[in-house]
């Protein structure tokens, strides 16, 4: 049976017979998938709905303030600060999260796969954010210099790497998807 729960409301499935979409406030799709988002959702912070709701763990929360960039989503194809961003902000648009980087046979997207060859990556905790400025970089310029990526970049913070080999990991993905 399909019940109206915030389960079956995130996940996309009409209200069960004899309730209302009343209590609907839109949808958004999330990682190629469309889901409704009830009223009393779409004022959670989008970290909070992606982490609670959907239990896409992988954006993270590392500062709650935006300053970080852990939490770095692609929205219509721009990076955003998903806990600064409320659902209602997103509703209708297109969300892509590090799990939707995700290749359809389980690999690694390129930009996943040159942080591990760069040594880009340690703790892992800012790596998704990065990964995903690095996406949304990507997607507006296929071929950025180092100065771009840094720009690109620059809102993210780490603790661990240094930036060269996060640089560098961006200079080669960019390369891999080329071709």
């Amino acid at each position: 049976m399909n019940e109206a729960t915030p389960a079956n409301a995130a996940a996309g499935n009409p209200p069960a017979a004899g309730t209302s979409a009343a209590g609907l406030a839109g949808a958004l799709t999330v990682n190629g998938i469309r889901r409704q988002v009830r009223q009393e959702e779409a004022e959670l912070t989008l970290l909070e709905y992606l982490r609670e709701v959907l239990g896409l763990t992988g954006t993270k929360n590392g500062c709650a303030v935006g300053a970080c960039g852990s939490c770095t989503v692609v929205v219509n194809g721009q990076g955003r600060r998903s806990c600064k961003t409320r659902v209602s902000e997103v509703l209708g648009k297109d969300v892509v999260t590090i799990e939707g980087l995700e290749g359809r046979d389980g690999s690694l997207h390129p930009i996943q796969q040159s942080f591990i060859d760069a040594g880009a990556i340690q703790c892992g905790f800012c790596t998704p954010g990065m990964v995903m400025s690095a996406y949304a970089l990507l997607l507006r310029d296929p071929s950025p210099d180092r100065t771009a990526i840094r720009t690109a970049l620059s809102g993210n913070l780490c603790r661990c790497t240094g930036y060269q080999q996060i640089v560098d990991a961006v200079e080669l993905a960019a390369a891999r998807m080329r071709g």
